[in-house]
């Protein structure tokens, strides 16, 4: 593709007055089709024509012609529907102007015709069109034309065509797999929601900007085309700085996209029906607000952000050298590289993340296992096993039966990230049981409002039973109560763990300790950052509270 523009800027034009004038005169008659009319007196600006007849005249320059390029083709750019004679002959025609009775057929707003090797030669020539124009009458559109070979007239769109199909094609594919990408995955990252939709947005533009090759468009709708073009680089104008503004944690990134949003308006609001124009300054206005991001993520260090500013500049130089309808997209893909560099940085951190939970999770399990099968808590266990064994065999056998029952829950649990809420309080009940024995106190357990279908991390419940019986001591009657209580608002699943005891007078700092660490790990590796934690001294004992947020 850029060889075949650099070919076309390089190749000479055939047509050697740049500045094609068409007059114009409302009207019909068949002597004006001829070249050596005297078209003096008609008017450079066409006017109203309502529902009339009227006929342009535009004489062209021809230079010479190689043999290669015959026959020789003319492109026309108009509204109407016409017939074109090129020097008094009529080499084609465009739609069917209105007859009595007949309403207009509109015709396309480019068209190609072949003009006889016969009428071809160096000089002035003229083209003549008999138009209608009723469907739009007060749109005054100019008459463009292009002289080439017949041929290349018609395969060069072909070509740039099947080049933007490609490109349109990779967009497709990258949108189709990040979308799935985002929905299945257990953490849903709106960064890579926001590049599938940019992807999908380019699709679009590219197959919105050359749906004129696949479709015939009447002059008549040719305006929506470019009014859907227009929201479509309005909504990738949004786009592309929110996707910049998450991945460099850009602070004040719902001003600067407030900002931009008004911007855009503005721009909707005092160029309406400028399309291409209009199309450039939602461009530029994004490229402004992305370089603003980029570059304060220059300044805080972040990473990829030289490479994401050269590509940035490098699609400014494409925009601003290269044939709009080319530049556009070239510069948009330049930027879109640019994203999914960073979308790989970005993978390459989180893979990274990933191997650390692994290692974190494999620590947690042996954590898990210590917190059971630590000399100390194994020591006394036994020691008052013996004991209730030698006193009282049947109450030494309850003993034996409920430290089994929390060693089994322990195995089974050992290894999974969540667990049952059914099988932590089976587990808490077990370890009570076993503590009862131990101590000799009278452990009593109260639950409300439980949940049976929810899961969550296991031993953390455990862990704050563990923490209130060794830092309690008993009430008078010798007993310490414990309860939990579930609750769910606002898609908030909270948990509230309270222990009914006399606090311990001596006491070490709890917020430090190994428990809070742990519950904390766990609560991280299941849920990452949506969770919450604090557990608090009371007049009655203790008070820890769980927040999950899903």
């Amino acid at each position: 593709m850029f060889l075949l523009m650099l070919f076309n800027v390089l190749t000479a034009p055939l047509i050697r007055n740049e500045d094609l004038i068409p007059v114009y005169k409302i009207g019909d008659d068949p002597a004006w089709a001829s070249k050596n009319y005297n078209d003096q007196d008609w008017s450079p600006t066409r006017g109203n024509t309502s529902d009339k007849i009227f006929w342009s005249r535009t004489h062209l320059d021809l230079g010479d012609v190689e043999d290669r390029l015959l026959p020789l083709g003319l492109q026309v750019e108009s509204f109407g529907a016409f017939e074109v004679y090129w020097d008094g002959v009529l080499i084609g025609k465009n739609g069917e102007m209105q007859k009595e009775g007949k309403p207009e057929i509109p015709g396309t707003e480019c068209s190609y015709y072949s003009i006889p090797d016969n009428l071809v030669s160096p000089g002035l020539h003229t083209v003549a069109m008999r138009s209608s124009q009723t469907l739009l009458p007060h749109i005054q559109r100019s008459i463009s034309f292009k002289v080439d070979g017949y041929a290349t007239l018609l395969t060069e769109p072909l070509i740039t065509m099947s080049y933007m199909n490609l490109m349109a094609g990779a967009f497709l594919i990258a949108a189709v797999y990040y979308f799935f990408i985002y929905l299945n995955s257990k953490r849903r990252q709106r960064d890579v929601l926001i590049f599938a939709t940019i992807c999908f947005l380019f699709f679009a533009l590219l197959i919105i900007e050359y749906l004129k090759f696949h479709v015939v468009i009447p002059y008549s709708k040719f305006f929506i085309r470019l009014e859907v073009i227009g929201w479509l680089t309005f909504a990738n104008a949004l786009l592309v700085p929110w996707y910049f503004i998450i991945q460099f944690n850009f602070k004040k990134g719902k001003w600067l996209m407030a900002a931009l949003l008004v911007t855009l308006l503005l721009l909707y609001w005092f160029n309406y029906r400028h399309y291409d124009l209009t199309a450039r300054l939602y461009s530029l206005a994004m490229w402004v607000a992305a370089f603003i991001v980029v570059l304060n993520g220059i300044i805080q260090k972040e990473k990829g952000g030289f490479i994401v500013l050269a590509g940035l500049l490098l699609s400014a130089l494409v925009n601003n050298f290269v044939v709009y309808d080319y530049g556009l997209f070239i510069s948009f893909t330049i930027i879109v590289l640019c994203m999914l560099y960073l979308h790989s940085i970005r993978t390459s951190v989180i893979e990274a993340e990933h191997q650390n939970a692994v290692l974190l999770s494999s620590r947690l399990q042996l954590e898990l296992l210590k917190k059971n099968i630590q000399p100390h808590f194994l020591r006394n266990t036994l020691t008052s096993m013996m004991d209730w064994v030698e006193e009282s065999p049947k109450e030494g056998a309850r003993f034996i039966q409920a430290l089994a029952a929390e060693f089994d829950i322990m195995n089974e649990i050992a290894e999974q990230t969540l667990i049952p809420i059914t099988k932590e309080l089976e587990l808490c009940r077990q370890h009570l049981s076993v503590m009862g024995f131990r101590k000799e106190i009278n452990y009593t357990w109260e639950q409300s409002g439980i949940d049976e279908t929810q899961r969550i991390p296991p031993a953390i419940i455990h862990t704050l039973l563990e923490n209130g019986i060794t830092h309690s001591e008993p009430l008078p009657g010798n007993t310490v109560k414990f309860a939990l209580y579930y609750s769910l608002t606002n898609n908030v699943h909270q948990y509230i763990f309270e222990t009914t005891a006399e606090n311990r007078k001596v006491m070490t700092n709890r917020a430090g300790g190994n428990g809070f660490k742990y519950i904390k790990a766990r609560l991280t590796e299941s849920y990452g950052s949506n969770w919450t934690f604090d557990s608090v001294s009371t007049e009655n004992g203790w008070v820890s509270t769980i927040q999950i947020l899903r």
